[in-house]
């Protein structure tokens, strides 16, 4: 079927950037996860704390599986970890709904901009597409309405020098309320219980090590934010609830399956009977 010129506006026979964020807001604004945010902040579930680490062949983040509202628990297995495309993935901390919504469009945004100009971002020019959407939403955060994500991805670009482990080409990225970008080396934590989490992380990360070492300690730091922060929520042994993980290598990015989570979890969990403190 052909549409007839005059009923298609004329917004989407315009050329225009490699932005599916701006033609977003120039053809259908009201679909914009800020959109009429900025009357005030509702009681709505709350995400809380996510991980990232590097290791030897690239970077792991995970998140608890817990939203808050209030001092109540909203929801046990909210998913916060997502893939963004085939070498990065993004955790989300903060208003639960506003931030998955943010990260559904910044999916479209990295596609859009692949098919409009043949290529794709680089991981630097992710990060900052990524914060330029988080400061349009800072009149929405002034009003209780905040997004914190935690961005990390594999960089090919980035040569590995054996003597600056932290130059590998697992990269971190944390961003403020205001979109300003900064890049963390090493690991990184954001949410309730991220100070718990990187104090975890400070003890028991080892910039060499394998995959598996590397998803351990990502469990473990979720396990010890979980211990001293009543938002986090950690491994369920009983209803089979297990940290969101990826894993972002030369290979790709991969979500390890509840199965694979569920054998290190059980791990983490046996580990602590015998030493509670880790």
């Amino acid at each position: 079927m052909t549409w007839p010129a005059a009923a298609v506006p004329s917004v989407y026979l315009t050329p225009g950037s490699g932005s599916f964020t701006e033609f977003l807001a120039a053809a259908e604004p009201h679909l914009l996860p800020t959109h009429g945010r900025e009357a005030g902040a509702p009681a709505v579930p709350h995400g809380t704390t996510i991980v990232a680490l590097t290791f030897a062949g690239g970077v792991v983040i995970a998140g608890d599986r817990r939203a808050t509202m209030g001092s109540a628990i909203a929801q046990r297995d909210i998913d916060k970890v997502f893939v963004a495309d085939e070498f990065s993935a993004i955790g989300i901390a903060g208003t639960a709904g506003v931030a998955i919504e943010m990260v559904r469009l910044f999916q479209l945004e990295l596609e859009h901009y692949e098919k409009i100009e043949g290529v794709r971002l680089s991981l630097d020019g992710k990060a900052n597409r990524l914060a330029t959407m988080i400061r349009g939403n800072l009149a929405a955060a002034m009003q209780g309405l905040a997004v914190v994500p935690l961005f990390a991805g594999y960089d090919p670009l980035r040569s590995v020098n054996p003597e600056h482990p932290d130059g590998g080409p697992g990269r971190i990225f944390s961003f403020d309320v205001a979109g300003g970008r900064y890049e963390e080396y090493l690991y990184h934590a954001v949410g309730s219980g991220s100070v718990f989490a990187r104090s975890a992380l400070k003890k028991r990360h080892d910039p060499s090590a394998d995959q598996a070492v590397a998803v351990r300690a990502a469990v473990e730091a979720l396990y010890d934010a979980a211990d001293d922060d009543s938002a986090t929520g950690g491994p369920d042994l009983t209803r089979r609830i297990y940290p969101s993980v990826v894993v972002i290598t030369a290979g790709g990015t991969r979500k390890l399956l509840p199965a694979e989570v569920e054998e290190t979890s059980r791990a983490v969990v046996a580990g602590r009977l015998i030493n509670p403190g880790g």
